[in-house]
């Protein structure tokens, strides 16, 4: 039988961190930094952000090993339009680790997801 650190080091990020209710909570507080920034925040101005919520669940969920999936060319569809800078993207990986670290993430857990964020720059940034 695994001991109890064992077993949470063998749960999906998206259970040990604890699932949707956790996860909703973390993207709100990233939502809250990400709109105050001066860097990032006015791309969100005309947004409807339950929806780019609901579809930040759904994308962090996925790489968190979580029940959703969310496809690479989702993510390339959902930034299109868009002219997104590496110093840009670079702001929303600085305030995402500083939202997941305040979370209670685990060092290499942030480590990993985090690469797993910027895995999919170059599907961003233009």
């Amino acid at each position: 039988m695994l001991g109890r650190s064992e077993h949470q080091r063998s749960l999906p990020l998206f259970d040990k961190y604890g699932g949707m209710r956790a996860l909703h909570s973390v993207i709100i507080t990233f939502y809250d930094r990400v709109l105050d920034s001066d860097i990032v925040g006015p791309f969100f101005d005309d947004i409807d952000m339950a929806k780019l919520i609901d579809h930040q669940m759904k994308f962090f969920a996925s790489i968190l090993g979580g029940p959703a999936k969310y496809t690479d060319q989702r993510l390339v569809s959902a930034h299109l339009h868009m002219t997104i800078t590496n110093d840009q993207f670079d702001e929303v990986i600085a305030l995402l680790s500083d939202t997941l670290i305040e979370a209670g993430f685990a060092p290499d857990d942030l480590s990993k997801t985090l690469c797993a964020v910027e895995a999919r720059r170059s599907l961003i940034v233009r």
